[in-house]
């Protein structure tokens, strides 16, 4: 028995040793980083650089650059990881001079040829054109798709709206009343009503309502400068004034127009969009800047482009909510995203593009390269 008790509590002592250093195990990993070695990181593309805005006092913003997003980091917008969205230019007849676009029924794209006097059709899947001459002195300036499939067109130099049938291509043309002038016609939307209203820089607004076929228009406020015009989810209608700086609301029973005004005083309110909640999303020419007013609160907000000399022309508000401008300073087309109120610059590959006209459907951005001669789509899906 003395023999071997010894040997029973060296065993028990080991047995203690070994408890001990496992229970302390543990604790020493958490506190040590060397401890865990990491599998190497999966190489992959940075996402594009951001341009991130700066608020100022007085809700404007200044832009500064910030650094592309770490590599291998998934960088999150909409819920969705992004892609890089694919640019794609499509050349047009030479002299078109397109000005604005409008995406077709059919998955083609309609477009106002300001040099040619025409309306133009692309189809994106074979690169072709058609093109419809719309009269003697034509020069097409905005068009777009109305509720009968059909591009609707407001053409400065016939001084009238004009429709043309997308099966037939029979054209009917709708003038301005006698004695109203040289309107130099600009843009158009449609109310929930189905009537059109359209804008003309001479300093005039107007309507025509399709079922009667008769066109009237009003004098606007502070005169020369109506240009953009859109219209609300409720088909509520509002236009900006490029010479005016002003963008207003037209109420469409008695056609009164009601002045806004936004903060930035002179900043060039060029064109104007509506988002789902009805707010509505300016160009401001003269100021490089993108800005909103809310009819809800009656507030407004603005935010400058990236960029030394921005000048902001269209602007477009997608199915995602974002807000896209063409900037004529950086030769660019410009994603706004108001949630994070981040910009994405993208450079157009020809120039100078001047992309006066933005329009799309889901996963497309269509813009007027009148600069150029073609059309420009950015795929974002």
């Amino acid at each position: 028995m003395n023999s071997t008790t010894p040997n029973l509590k060296t065993i028990m002592a080991w047995l203690g040793l070994i408890l001990l250093i496992t229970s302390c195990q543990p604790a020493q990993l958490a506190s040590d980083p060397g401890a865990l070695t990491p599998e190497p990181a999966v190489e992959s593309a940075a996402p594009a650089a951001t341009v991130q805005p700066t608020r100022t006092p007085t809700g404007q913003t200044e832009a500064s650059t910030a650094q592309p997003a770490p590599t291998g980091q998934v960088t999150q917008a909409t819920g969705d990881a992004l892609k890089e969205p694919a640019i794609q230019e499509y050349p047009l007849p030479p002299g078109t001079r397109p000005h604005d676009v409008a995406p077709a029924p059919d998955g083609g794209v309609w477009y106002t040829g300001q040099g040619s006097g025409e309306l133009g059709w692309l189809d994106p899947e074979s690169d072709e054109t058609r093109q419809i001459p719309l009269g003697e002195g034509s020069a097409p300036h905005g068009v777009i798709v109305g509720p009968d499939g059909a591009p609707w067109i407001t053409d400065g130099g016939l001084n009238a709206i004009v429709r043309v049938d997308p099966a037939s291509e029979e054209i009917s043309v709708y003038p301005l009343p006698a004695g109203s002038g040289y309107a130099n016609l600009n843009t158009a939307a449609f109310d929930s009503q189905g009537v059109l209203w359209f804008t003309g820089q001479s300093g005039v607004y107007g309507r025509l309502d399709p079922a009667e076929g008769e066109v009237e228009t009003f004098p606007a406020p502070r005169g020369r400068g109506p240009y953009g015009i859109t219209a609300t989810h409720n088909g509520e209608i509002y236009y900006a004034s490029l010479a005016g700086s002003y963008i207003a609301r037209i109420d469409t029973e008695t056609g009164e127009a009601t002045i806004l005004e936004p903060p930035t005083p002179g900043q060039g309110a060029r064109r104007v969009w509506s988002d789902s909640q009805g707010r509505i999303w300016v160009s401001e020419w003269d100021a490089g800047q993108v800005a909103v007013y809310d009819p809800a609160d009656e507030s407004w907000q603005e935010w400058r482009l990236p960029g030394e000399s921005p000048r902001a022309y269209a602007v477009y508000v997608d199915e995602q909510e974002k807000i896209w401008l063409s900037d004529f300073g950086s030769n660019s087309l410009v994603r706004f995203d108001p949630e994070s109120e981040s910009f994405e610059v993208f450079t157009l590959p020809s120039s100078p593009a001047n992309v006066r006209q933005i329009l799309g459907s889901p996963g497309e951005i269509w813009g007027a390269e009148s600069g150029v001669d073609r059309l420009v789509v950015i795929r974002t899906r």
